[in-house]
């Protein structure tokens, strides 16, 4: 027998028994479409996951920091525990201070599986334009670390890439963190946006702000002598990444950026002969001829490397931390969802392959004597077996299709309710899930209708002929 001839036969039958066909569809129809959501909906959490992950630090980034003697080494003189006293290694234990400076970032670069390295010097300084002032996190790095961020820019064209002149690259958040010097009210406590224009008009920088301080209050340095007020410098902006003053978008919203070499120049500039806030100094109080980087983002090639290499910077002596942990963490949770999510649709499925076996084992009964001619014909029983198998299969593959029809309109509309919060897009249904809900859908179905195929093989065909 033909397939052509098989397929006909099958559909022929199914048809002539519309509504019972019409039921078992409709069980295989929310069978599918209550697996396919509820994996969307473990498939979408997972992504926002990672999305998040890397809004905060990127899925492929290691933090390195310098270890002073077991302690990382942060600008403004803040000292954390460092994360490799723990690794076990013999360089960690080593009063040794270990620091972040230009022959550290060519060493982490040459490592294994390490497609870049980028030095990161922050400086917390003071801005003032008017009777608005604030302080902001200035980070020097490099251009190609500042390309690798995919910054969108409101305004300006280009990033800070002058290794001489200091550029300033704002973030959109940045303006709401100017105070009234009068008033000394916020925007958070006015609703009013200062009237601070960073772009155009210009924006004076205090790099000493202990000696702004000092010089403001009557302090005297060391021996004796009251401060002098230090020197402001006007700095030009070269840009402000996009959005609104309340729109946040990662690190760049609130960060201000520059050229890591002419963050450097300045300060040596600044601080010609003087210890510079937040770097190291001599026992004898003097300032190091170096400017020591606070920390270095190393961008690893692939996700999977990023413990090896971790352990290896960590064997250097450094402190160095990463998302692998966070990711690995949920990455077990989302398994853990999304099988139990999967769980929960396919009961469902299981109800419909019930159904579909019912329906083929009540057809074989009201074909008995149909399947008896066909027998006595010399028709094969493999033929037999598979008109069967086709009808339940087609079952599947229609119920299938229709249940992933509903769920793309499931998916949508828990998209649309959820859009705007942080939850939005919760519903994720790839094209790799749409393939295999297919095909799981008709292999369900050929597995529900193996049985009653089989019991139609058995039957004698005598008894099959005088079956009324």
């Amino acid at each position: 027998m033909k397939f052509g001839d098989l397929l006909g036969m099958s559909i022929s039958s199914l048809w002539r028994r519309k509504l019972r066909t019409i039921l078992t569809i409709l069980g295989v129809v929310i069978g599918t479409a209550s697996i396919v959501v509820m994996i969307s909906l473990g498939l979408g959490l997972d992504r926002a996951q990672m999305q998040q992950i890397e809004q905060y630090g990127g899925l492929t980034t290691i933090n390195v920091r310098s270890n002073e003697g077991g302690y990382s080494y942060f600008g403004g003189g803040v000292m954390i525990e460092s994360a490799s006293s723990d690794s076990g290694s013999s360089s960690s234990s080593s009063s040794e201070p270990v620091r972040i400076d230009d022959a550290a970032i060519e060493a982490l670069s040459k490592l294994e599986h390490v497609k870049s390295v980028a030095p990161i010097l922050q400086m917390s300084v003071m801005a003032r334009q008017g009777v608005y002032e604030a302080y902001i996190n200035l980070v020097g790095t490099t251009v190609e670390s500042l390309e690798g961020m995919n910054i969108e820019l409101a305004e300006g064209s280009t990033l800070p890439v002058s290794e001489t002149e200091l550029e300033l690259l704002y973030g959109n958040t940045v303006v709401t963190d100017f105070y009234n010097s009068k008033t000394n009210q916020y925007y958070w406590e006015t609703g009013v946006l200062p009237d601070v224009d960073l772009m155009n008009d210009p924006v004076f920088m205090i790099f000493d702000t202990d000696a702004y301080w000092n010089s403001k209050y009557g302090g005297t340095d060391e021996n004796g002598n009251p401060y002098k007020a230090p020197k402001k410098y006007i700095m030009n902006a070269c840009g402000m990444t996009a959005g609104g003053p309340e729109d946040y978008n990662g690190d760049a919203s609130y960060q201000v950026y520059c050229n890591v070499e002419a963050l450097k120049t300045q300060l040596k500039k600044v601080f010609k002969g003087k210890v510079i806030p937040g770097q190291p100094q001599t026992k004898a109080g003097k300032p190091y001829k170096e400017i020591y980087y606070n920390r270095a983002e190393v961008k690893v090639t692939d996700m999977k490397y990023m413990e090896e290499v971790q352990e290896v910077i960590r064997g250097m002596g450094y402190s160095a931390d990463s998302n692998i942990e966070w990711i690995n963490q949920m990455r077990e949770q989302s398994r853990s969802i999304q099988a139990a999510l999967g769980g929960i649709g396919a009961v469902s499925l299981f109800v419909a392959a019930i159904g579909i076996a019912n329906t083929m084992m009540m057809s074989i009964y009201e074909r008995t004597k149909e399947i008896g001619v066909i027998k006595v014909l010399g028709c094969d029983l493999s033929n037999i077996r598979n008109m069967f198998l086709s009808e339940a299969a087609f079952i599947g593959l229609i119920g299938g299709a229709i249940g992933l029809i509903l769920s793309f309109i499931i998916s949508t509309i828990i998209n649309v309710v959820m859009q705007g919060s942080y939850m939005a897009n919760i519903s994720y249904i790839p094209l790799w899930l749409v393939l295999i809900a297919l095909a799981f859908s008709i292999l369900v179905g050929m597995l529900s209708g193996l049985f009653p195929a089989l019991r139609a093989m058995r039957l004698s065909p005598l008894a099959a002929i005088r079956n009324e």
